[in-house]
């Protein structure tokens, strides 16, 4: 009897389920939403944050009319005005873009996400799809945390990558994303490599924070 083929959002899912555990299960993570580091390091990441974002959606315009990274740029996900107004929030100022620097690993992710958004739109949709389905889940739980840990304003400033305005309902935002995953215009070698791209996000990702853990370990 025949049965129907796994969707492809499952399959990327479940494909990719090892390099998100360990991305979200790292160190560093750990004591962040542990409480055991300081607003510093919470600010540290945002920052680090905002390198990647930018790469993502500097690219955005380009490939709004792709017709395989096209049907994923929506602006209501857009995160680099948020970002940028959290960072002046944490930096007491304007004048943080004056001393922001990546981490070598935040600059080698950055780099791969604009090589792909220049190179490879159905590549450029695996690192779209980690960060921002990211950031409407597990992104929430740093919200939560972040809020009673270091006292921002609920949704307030310090937070507001994490608050999706535009979105009303992200469970069913999140459904429909899955449905454009589903609906990939590209054949079964090329989803292949956006499986494995995915993967690479993740461990890039991982990568950033194994270069914050060293930065801000935890004293024994």
């Amino acid at each position: 009897m025949d049965t129907a083929p796994t969707p492809f959002s499952t399959v990327i899912r479940t494909a990719s389920h090892e390099q998100h555990t360990e991305a979200e299960t790292s160190t560093f993570m750990s004591d962040l939403l542990g409480g055991r580091l300081g607003v510093d390091a919470y600010t540290r990441y945002t920052e680090q944050l905002w390198f990647v974002y930018r790469a993502l959606e500097d690219a955005a315009a380009a490939l709004a009319k792709d017709p395989v990274a096209g049907p994923f740029i929506q602006a209501e996900l857009l995160r680099t005005a948020a970002l940028e107004r959290d960072l002046t929030h944490l930096h007491g100022g304007e004048d943080w873009r004056e001393t922001l620097r990546p981490l070598p690993a935040t600059a080698a992710y950055a780099a791969r996400v604009a090589e792909c958004a220049r190179t490879w739109p159905a590549g450029y949709v695996a690192h779209h799809y980690t960060r921002y389905l990211g950031d409407l889940s597990g992104g929430q739980i740093i919200r939560d945390k972040a809020e009673k840990t270091w006292g921002f304003s609920r949704k307030g400033d310090g937070v507001r990558f994490y608050v999706f305005e535009e979105i009303a309902n992200p469970a069913a935002f999140k459904r429909h994303y899955r449905e454009l995953l589903d609906a990939l215009a590209v054949d079964d070698l090329e989803k292949q490599r956006v499986i494995d791209e995915c993967k690479r996000a993740f461990a890039l990702n991982t990568g950033v924070f194994r270069a914050l853990g060293d930065e801000f370990p935890l004293s024994a």
